[in-house]
């Protein structure tokens, strides 16, 4: 495993090799479980989840208790994400995952109750490694709600190199369970 100090592309290398070393088997119900019952406790009826990539745990089994949202990524005039109800995903995004179209209904962020990152790696501070495009990290800033990064359990490490525009999470939720992030 990479130190902090070794570059986010080396660790990126890193958790795209520990994913494919993973059980094949490897089932998101433990981890849909955990976050199930976390935002149950919290209240969280609309929630902002990620169609997931191969290799990544599948949030879709909370569409049957939650009112989902999922996101649009778009690149110009800048990187950023715009949210959409989750049965309009329909098109494939660049990266790989099902999106909506352009025409669908957006929703505001303030008008959800939580909010469900996929991630390559997180550390127990909460900080995520992504795919580098920053959408995240733009889109949390104005957050209140809970945030949880969710990720298989060996993706988790004691710490991730941190940029100041990094917006770790609150929360992570692996097949294991479902921690606080440390301050």
């Amino acid at each position: 495993m990479p130190d902090v100090t070794t570059s986010k592309a080396d660790w990126r290398a890193w958790a795209f090799a520990t994913r494919q070393s993973l059980p094949a088997d490897l089932d998101p119900a433990d981890v849909v479980g955990h976050l199930r019952a976390f935002l149950q406790g919290r209240g969280a009826r609309r929630v902002l989840a990620y169609r997931a990539l191969p290799g990544e745990p599948d949030m879709s089994a909370l569409a049957q208790e939650f009112e989902l949202f999922t996101t649009r990524t778009l690149y110009k005039p800048e990187r950023h994400l715009t949210l959409h109800p989750w049965d309009t995903a329909s098109e494939v995004s660049k990266f790989g995952y099902l999106q909506p179209p352009a025409s669908a209904p957006q929703v505001a962020l303030t008008s959800l109750d939580a909010v469900l990152l996929p991630g390559l790696a997180y550390d127990r501070h909460g900080v995520r490694l992504g795919y580098g495009g920053g959408f995240y990290d733009r889109l949390l800033p104005g957050f209140v709600g809970p945030s949880v990064g969710v990720v298989w359990s060996a993706l988790t490490v004691p710490h991730l190199p941190r940029e100041p525009h990094d917006c770790p999470v609150g929360w992570v939720a692996t097949e294991q369970g479902l921690w606080q992030t440390e301050a």
